[in-house]
């Protein structure tokens, strides 16, 4: 059952090229259809090496396969190969099987767009891509996916490139990307050089990993941090999260599959993959990856409050749920880390395309102050975005509230301090979502309203509709079965998806069990009794509910006067600094280097060098008068003088 595995990034690839050559002439929707099929055949590819691998032993859950010999150069001998282990089968599951219905969404999503076969042939790309990140036995294959990834999410973010802001977007995420890949690369260079070896894992013993007690501290340190370096560009930390809320350009599909489902997940990924390096690494390398994700998941709920744009809200919620992984990964939870990951694929997927459905239905408008009693207009979206609200929320028994209540144990037994920022940041989650619920589904129907010009300034995707046209106002309406079929059943895992890692009962921590193998050697375990376990679940639990009374209060009842201040609008204007900081230094930078080593150095050799040769010759032209005496004059002169030099070399 488990040679069925390469199928799984082979069929995405060969829907990307059927597409690619006959994508136009299929047309509309069966290019969008063949796409949807060969993600769906993925996801049946998946399952069926889940069932090979769960039916060996614990011990025994690791297979590689080698393809074929890639990069046999001196002492480095790579393969393109897959590592089939616990943690590669958990990612392409939801991988494949989000995937499948957010392609199955996007058949009805881009109806009537003139670019539809262009639109699933970067889909089908990118799960390839993405496939290949999370099955590659080494860092290479693993590298060629994550620029896969990166190089679709620009072609997807920029998909409607006629629109300047798209354009922009699509440029910005993947500069943003490099300088994440600058310590992906240089990472992999120090873990070669120390090592010898680029594989996970190999037959004979030879990977890295079954390695890392060799190193010397101070080395894998410096892996821990280049690699992480990389992991917060792709997920979004701080400093490197700027890219991700104006990918929001995009296709609201787009959002949900590569900024909510998969790839800003590989960061994640990465860190577990290679969590045997955190372990050899200093103490404070983990402690430096909480403190990053526990800052960058409260700086992102703080600017969540004040979005207008139904998107943007959920693009910073993005970064803080990542962040909250992150910590997790700080924290020693690696499971934890890999369980709110599933769980936010559920219902942070269901949110996005809830969201494009309510875009959809309101003909391109996307400001939250335009919307109002959608419900009534929209009732299956409605119901199942509740439903993804109240996950994120962290209400009970939503899949939601288990997995983010895993991630504050963890930080409760390692930090107490980042235990409480976590607690914040949950308050302050339930908080804007309830917030953006009560703005588009309650209330009274506003999509007739006036807004002032300058009130309406916000972000990149508020200058213009999510199909990249201007917005045109009507009554709302429900999205076709094909976007509500992918929300019902989404609705579903965000409401259940919870089961797979029960802490009640041990026998019912699946997922725990299922990464023992590759997690459990660092693994954090718990200390905390039974009843500060109860205890942490209460208060979390609280700080959910505080969070929507709160926003009950503010949007609904209207008792209390909403607090949006602008600075969290323009996120700290964070961005605006870092554009005149890197974008104006750099130009001065490139200003410099153009006048100092182009212009003074380069050009200055080359045209010294041509001036001379000008000015040489000039002074041999003197010798040229035209006149034959003058000539013979001088071949009489020079025989003369090879005369006398033959003759002083003779002795004469």
């Amino acid at each position: 059952m488990l040679s069925a595995v390469w199928l799984i990034p082979a069929l995405p690839l060969a829907g990307a090229v059927l597409l690619l050559l006959f994508g136009r002439r299929l047309g509309e929707p069966w290019a969008g259809w063949l796409a949807t099929l060969m993600v769906a055949g993925s996801f049946a590819a998946s399952v069926v090496t889940y069932l090979g691998l769960a039916d060996r032993s614990g011990d025994d859950r690791r297979v590689l396969f080698r393809l074929w010999e890639w990069l046999p150069v001196g002492s480095l001998h790579l393969d393109v190969g897959f590592l089939v282990d616990p943690l590669s089968v958990t990612m392409i599951l939801f991988v494949t099987g989000v995937g499948a219905l957010i392609h199955l969404y996007s058949v009805g999503y881009m109806h009537g767009d003139p670019g539809f076969h262009r639109f699933f042939l970067y889909l089908n790309l990118f799960a390839f891509s993405m496939l290949m990140l999370v099955l590659g036995d080494n860092l290479v294959v693993t590298f060629l996916g994550w620029e896969g990834v990166g190089a679709c999410s620009y072609l997807l973010i920029s998909f409607w490139f006629d629109k300047m802001p798209n354009a922009v977007a699509g440029k910005k995420a993947f500069v943003t990307n490099r300088v994440g890949d600058w310590g992906y690369m240089l990472g992999t260079f120090l873990v070669f050089s120390s090592l010898g070896s680029l594989t996970y894992y190999a037959k004979d013993g030879s990977g890295f990993l079954e390695h890392v007690d060799s190193l010397p501290m101070v080395t894998a340190t410096g892996i821990a941090l280049l690699l992480f370096v990389g992991a917060c560009g792709k997920s979004a930390q701080l400093p490197l999260y700027v890219w991700l809320p104006d990918a929001m350009a995009g296709p609201t599909p787009v959002s949900a599959l590569i900024h909510a489902a998969t790839m800003v997940t590989s960061g994640v990924y990465l860190m577990v993959r290679v969590s045997p390096v955190l372990g050899a690494a200093h103490a404070w390398v983990p402690d430096l990856i909480a403190w990053v994700g526990a800052a960058t998941a409260l700086f992102a709920a703080t600017v969540a409050v004040s979005q207008r744009d139904i998107k943007k809200v959920l693009a910073y919620s993005t970064v803080s749920q990542l962040g909250y992984m992150f910590l997790a990964v700080g924290s020693g939870a690696y499971v934890a880390a890999i369980f709110h990951m599933v769980t936010h694929a559920f219902f942070k997927a269901l949110l996005f395309l809830g969201s494009g459905s309510v875009i959809h239905g309101m003909h391109d408008e996307q400001d939250m102050r335009r919307m109002g009693a959608l419900r009534k207009f929209m009732p299956i979206t409605a119901a199942t975005f509740i439903i993804g609200w109240l996950a994120i929320a962290g209400v009970p028994p939503f899949a939601g509230f288990w997995s983010k209540d895993e991630i504050l144990l963890n930080a409760w037994e390692t930090n107490k301090a980042l235990w409480f920022i976590g607690l914040v940041t949950a308050l302050l989650t339930a908080y804007y979502m309830s917030r953006q619920v009560f703005m588009v589904f309650f209330g009274s129907p506003r999509w007739n309203d006036p807004i002032e010009a300058d009130d309406a300034a916000g972000s990149v995707v508020d200058m213009v509709g999510d199909h990249g046209g201007s917005v045109a106002h009507g009554d709302p309406h429900e999205a076709p079965w094909t976007m509500l079929t992918p929300l019902v059943v989404l609705a579903g895992l965000a409401l259940v998806g919870g089961a797979v890692n029960l802490p009640v009962v041990n026998r019912f921590e699946f997922l725990a069990h299922w990464l023992e193998p590759v997690v459990g050697h660092g693994e954090h375990h718990g200390t905390s009794t039974t009843g500060t376990k109860i205890t942490l679940a209460v208060i979390a639990t609280i700080a959910g509910l505080v969070g929507i009374a709160v926003a009950v209060a503010v949007y609904v009842q209207r008792r209390i006067k909403a607090v949006e201040p602008d600075i969290l609008l323009r996120a700290y204007d964070y961005d605006r600094v870092l554009a005149k900081v890197v974008g104006r230094g750099g130009e001065d930078v490139a200003e410099l280097t153009a006048t100092v080593i182009d212009k003074g150095g380069i050009d200055g050799i080359v045209n010294g060098v041509g001036s001379l040769v000008q000015a040489a010759g000039q002074r041999l032209r003197t010798v040229q008068t035209g006149y034959v005496r003058n000539y013979a004059l001088g071949i009489a002169g020079g025989a003369v003088v090879t005369l006398a030099w033959f003759l002083l070399r003779t002795g004469f």
